[in-house]
């Protein structure tokens, strides 16, 4: 079989927009010149990929996207380094979530379609390293910018019709990302949120599908309307601590049997397996230098922790922030202060939580030898 990526065709745009200065970059807003797509249907699996000129999608508007939620994306950045290298941050992690994601949703996926011409993960990170090659002026050489990169797979079968999708379009698109915040690398606040439950057992909370996401604005407006930037998930009668908005959550603590631990809430299936969470984890194991647990923890423990001086940090992870620090959550009317870091009362952030910023950064922008960077030209 031919590999796809070298049946890629390249369409360039006649005309090339002018860039965004980097302050002026709102994260998600400004797009590239040029996008990848990849058509399938069931009868003769995926069209050759195109890189074409950013633009407008033709569908049917009974196409099952629109009705069922038929969807599924990855969220990853491409860095400059100093000597003007494009980078990838553990690339492969994406491309796997992604097929995971697509087969929850039954859209098509290498492991299941490979008979009529699955179009692999392998095949698939090079024709977007191909796109960012393409794009490379769009990539940010400030450091703590980059070019964020959105590979999406909806079912497009125009069908009102429950059922598998017999037709399906991948795409990638581009946008040049500065801060994900705009206060920068500081401290949020947080309102614990149980009324309202991002993921449940059985559910799809693991998977990265835009259906888990719109249901948690709502909840978001109500956290920013009393003066609080994200929501800390709650679930269960034990008020068990979940994610952060859209991050992995991460807590330092001191434990009952005096070991200082940090701790993040398992892959049971309502977390989502997170690039970062898992970098964080790994790089904070091979430290060796404290107990690392992937376990349920409740916000019962966090408060009893804060009340006996044994809660160190809490921070939540991400592709888009990478580690946000928390000061403040908000749990059944009372505003708990989180501690950052005791010997520096002006510091905005722990000196575990900055020293793992750090780290991710320097390997991201091929600061720190790494096999996670994944050098493009």
């Amino acid at each position: 079989m031919v590999k796809q990526h070298r049946r890629l065709q390249v369409k360039l745009s006649e005309s090339l927009k002018p860039l965004i200065p980097s302050k002026d970059l709102i994260f998600g807003r400004h797009f590239t010149d040029h996008m990848l797509t990849i058509e399938w249907n069931s009868k003769d699996g995926w069209s050759d990929p195109i890189i074409q000129p950013f633009g407008k999608i033709s569908l049917e508007p009974s196409a099952m996207v629109f009705h069922y939620s038929f969807e599924c994306f990855e969220g990853l950045k491409a860095y400059k380094d100093k000597n003007g290298k494009l980078r990838l941050f553990r690339p492969d992690m994406n491309m796997k979530r992604l097929n995971r994601s697509a087969a929850r949703l039954t859209l098509p996926v290498s492991i299941i379609w490979d008979v009529i011409g699955g179009f692999s993960e392998d095949e698939l990170l090079e024709c977007l390293k191909k796109l960012i090659r393409l794009e490379e002026r769009w990539v940010p050489a400030e450091r703590g910018f980059s070019l964020y990169i959105r590979p999406t797979l909806i079912g497009t079968q125009a069908s009102l019709g429950i059922g598998p999708n017999s037709r399906a379009l991948l795409f990638i698109i581009c946008s040049p990302a500065g801060p994900y915040y705009k206060t920068g690398f500081s401290a949020v606040k947080l309102l614990s949120t149980f009324e309202n439950v991002r993921a449940w057992p059985g559910g799809t909370g693991d998977a990265k599908i835009g259906g888990n996401y719109s249901p948690c604005v709502r909840p978001q407006i109500e956290a920013a309307e009393k003066g609080y930037q994200q929501n800390l998930w709650l679930f269960g009668p034990d008020d068990e601590i979940t994610e952060v908005g859209t991050m992995n959550c991460f807590v330092l603590l001191d434990n009952e049997y005096g070991e200082t631990e940090l701790v993040t809430p398992p892959l049971d299936g309502t977390i989502l397996a997170g690039v970062t969470r898992d970098s964080i984890l790994q790089l904070a194991r091979t430290w060796n230098e404290f107990k690392v647990s992937e376990r349920k923890i409740t916000m019962s423990e966090v408060v009893n922790a804060l009340k006996q001086g044994r809660l160190r940090e809490m921070f939540g992870s991400g592709t888009a922030c990478i580690v946000t620090p928390i000061k403040i959550i908000n749990y059944r009317g009372e505003d708990l202060a989180v501690p950052l870091d005791p010997n520096d009362p002006s510091s905005n952030a722990g000196p575990v939580t900055r020293r793992i910023s750090d780290t991710l950064m320097g390997i991201q922008y091929g600061e720190i030898p790494h096999e996670w960077s994944v050098v493009l030209n």
